[in-house]
C-alpha cells in the first residue's frame, strides 16, 4: 500500500507547486474571532463579500462539514524585478508583480484539479473541492496551520525557502490525512514591512486596515479614492508590492518556475500617457488573460490619472484635460484632480 500523504506531496511537486502541507479543517480556531475583529473595525471597506458568508469564511468546518483534511499548496511567482525601483520613474506606471502576465486563478485551478483527480483514483469513494481565492476560505491561516509558512506582520504568508512571493491554492477532501506541523513565526523584531507602507495601512503588527491599503484602493475600491490618500499612491496603478518587496526573507527566494507569471515586457514599466489613452476595447485587448481586466477600463484609467497627477510633469496636461470630459464620473474626477496637481493648485 502506498504512503498516500507522501505520494500526494510528490504529485503536487510534479505539478510545479513549491510547497505543500496538510491540516485539519478545524486547525484554525482563532480565525473566526480575528475575522470578526477585522469586520467590526470596518477594515474591509466596501468588500461586502467578506461579510457575506462570514460564518463559512471563519470556520472551514462549516464550509464543507464532510471535509476531513485541507491540502494547502504554494505556487511561487518570484521574479528578479524590483517594484521599488519602478517607483522612481514617475512617467511610468507600477503594476504589482503578480499582475504583469496571466491570471493565476486559471493556471492554479487546473493543476489543483489534476491533483484532485489523482487523489480520487487512489480512494474512489472520496470527494474533493478545490479553491483558489474565489470562495470563503481563509487560505493564509490554513497555510500556516499546514506548515507552508507563517503570517508575517504584513499579514501575508512567508516561507523560509521561497520568501513571500507565492499564490495559495486549497484542496478540501473527505480523506483523513495526517496533518503537518504548524509553522511558527520568524519575523522577530523586524518591522520593515510596516515602516515602508506609504499609507500606514497597518494599525498594529499582523493587522491590516484594507481601506488604507493601496492594493485595495486601486483594485477593490470602485469609487474615487479619498483625496487624502491619492498622493500616497505615487505611480502605483494596480496593486502594491512594497511590504512584500522589503521582506528580508526574500533573499532565499528562487525564481518562480511558471513562466506565465513572469512579467510581459510591456507591463514592466508601462507609459502612463499610453495607458491613459486606452478606450475599453484597447484596455481589454492589452490585458487579455491577466488579472487587470477584472477592474475594467474606467477604474484602471482612474488609477493612471492619479499617477499622472503625482508625476509633477506638465507634459501630461493635454491628456489630462481631454479626460476631464470623460463620460465615466470617476475618470473625469481623477482627471480634474490630476490637472490641479500638475498646475500646482492644491
Amino acid at each position: 500500500m502506498i504512503d498516500l500523504k507522501l505520494e500526494l506531496k510528490q504529485q503536487a511537486l510534479n505539478e510545479g507547486f513549491d510547497a505543500v502541507g496538510i491540516c485539519s479543517p478545524s486547525a484554525i480556531p482563532e480565525a473566526n474571532s480575528r475575522l470578526h475583529h477585522f469586520l467590526s473595525s470596518k477594515y474591509h471597506g466596501t468588500m461586502v463579500w467578506m461579510e457575506n458568508r462570514s460564518e463559512w469564511r471563519g470556520n472551514p468546518t462549516s464550509l464543507w462539514p464532510e471535509a476531513r483534511s485541507v491540502i494547502m499548496l504554494a505556487d511561487s511567482y518570484s521574479q528578479r524585478a524590483n517594484s521599488l525601483e519602478n517607483l522612481k520613474h514617475v512617467d511610468k506606471g507600477t503594476i504589482a508583480l503578480y499582475a504583469r502576465n496571466r491570471d493565476y486563478h486559471d493556471l492554479i485551478k487546473k493543476r489543483l484539479k489534476r491533483i484532485g483527480r489523482w487523489l480520487i483514483q487512489q480512494q474512489p469513494q472520496s470527494e474533493i473541492k478545490v479553491f483558489v481565492d474565489t470562495a470563503p476560505v481563509m487560505e493564509k491561516p490554513l497555510g500556516q496551520a499546514a506548515g507552508i509558512g507563517w503570517q508575517g506582520k504584513h499579514t501575508n504568508l512567508i516561507n523560509r525557502k521561497i520568501g513571500n512571493w507565492f499564490f495559495l491554492g486549497a484542496i478540501f477532501t473527505t480523506i483523513e490525512l495526517p496533518p503537518d506541523e504548524q509553522e511558527s513565526d520568524h519575523c522577530g523584531s523586524c518591522r520593515r514591512c510596516l515602516d515602508i507602507c506609504p499609507t500606514n495601512a497597518f494599525p498594529e503588527p499582523y493587522q491590516l486596515d484594507a481601506t488604507k491599503c493601496i492594493s485595495y484602493l486601486t483594485i477593490e475600491h470602485k469609487g474615487p479614492v479619498p483625496e487624502n490618500l491619492r498622493k500616497s499612491l505615487g505611480n502605483r496603478i494596480f496593486g502594491c508590492d512594497d511590504c512584500l518587496q522589503i521582506c528580508p526573507w526574500n533573499k532565499f527566494a528562487k525564481l518562480g518556475k511558471e513562466t506565465r507569471y513572469h512579467a510581459r515586457k510591456e507591463l514592466e514599466s508601462p507609459s502612463l500617457k499610453q495607458l491613459a489613452c486606452l478606450d475599453d476595447r484597447q484596455f481589454r485587448e492589452m490585458f487579455r488573460g491577466g488579472p487587470i481586466t477584472r477592474i475594467g477600463r474606467n477604474r484602471f484609467v482612474r488609477n493612471v490619472l492619479y499617477a499622472i497627477g503625482n508625476s509633477n510633469l506638465e507634459e501630461f496636461l493635454p491628456v489630462v484635460q481631454k479626460l476631464k470630459t470623460d463620460p465615466e464620473p470617476i475618470v473625469a474626477d481623477a482627471a480634474c484632480w490630476a490637472e490641479k496637481q500638475l498646475a500646482g493648485d492644491d
